[in-house]
């Protein structure tokens, strides 16, 4: 899902530049995380510990095809335009409010997984962490923005969705923590253990 939020957000490098950083970022978001999936998808020995059985989450199903109509409304209604609406339609704009959608759910698969294995190992449980300690700093970095920027530019379906995806990660913080501090194990409780 993150290559898809990644190749959506990203089409104005076909219609806009800002910068050759902003460009080369871009599409190395995009190459990146290409490469990851067909790693370990397709290579060895990254491709044998995949265990397909254990990634059910429908991607299609409970992921793109309702952040698609999320964003489709509140794209139409005037929220999930990046200038405020106005200006016509924009599909650049659509698929760009559909990505800030996706993004917010996107680690759902992965918290699924995680909570099937209970036991969680070090390298995936840091990139977790940091995944959402890098959501919570955007959320600092609007607040100090909005309070210190004149004329700074709101947008609500951003906040919106950089709130929910922090909060997905609540629990997992939680867990990881208590593991650090305590020098345990991380692992995370199942359903069965009645968490």
């Amino acid at each position: 899902m993150y290559l898809i939020v990644f190749v959506t957000r990203y089409l104005d490098l076909f219609t806009t530049f800002y910068s050759v950083y902003n460009s080369v970022m871009k599409v190395l978001y995009i190459a990146s995380t290409a490469s990851i999936i067909y790693t370990i998808r397709f290579q060895e020995p990254i491709k044998t510990t995949y265990d397909k059985s254990q990634d059910t989450f429908l991607h299609y199903k409970f992921g793109v095809a309702p952040c698609a109509v999320i964003a489709l409304l509140t794209y139409l209604i005037g929220w999930g335009s990046k200038h405020g609406g106005g200006g016509g339609f924009s599909v650049i704009e659509l698929l760009w409010t559909f990505s800030i959608y996706l993004e917010s759910i996107s680690i759902l698969p992965q918290l699924i997984v995680l909570q099937r294995y209970r036991e969680v190992e070090n390298l995936t449980g840091n990139y977790v962490f940091f995944m959402g300690a890098y959501r919570f700093l955007y959320i600092l970095n609007w607040i100090y923005r909005a309070h210190y920027e004149h004329g700074y530019q709101h947008h609500w379906v951003v906040y919106f969705c950089g709130v929910l995806q922090t909060l997905l990660y609540a629990d997992f913080f939680y867990y990881y923590l208590k593991a650090k501090t305590s020098g345990s194990k991380f692992s995370l409780p199942t359903s069965k253990q009645g968490n």
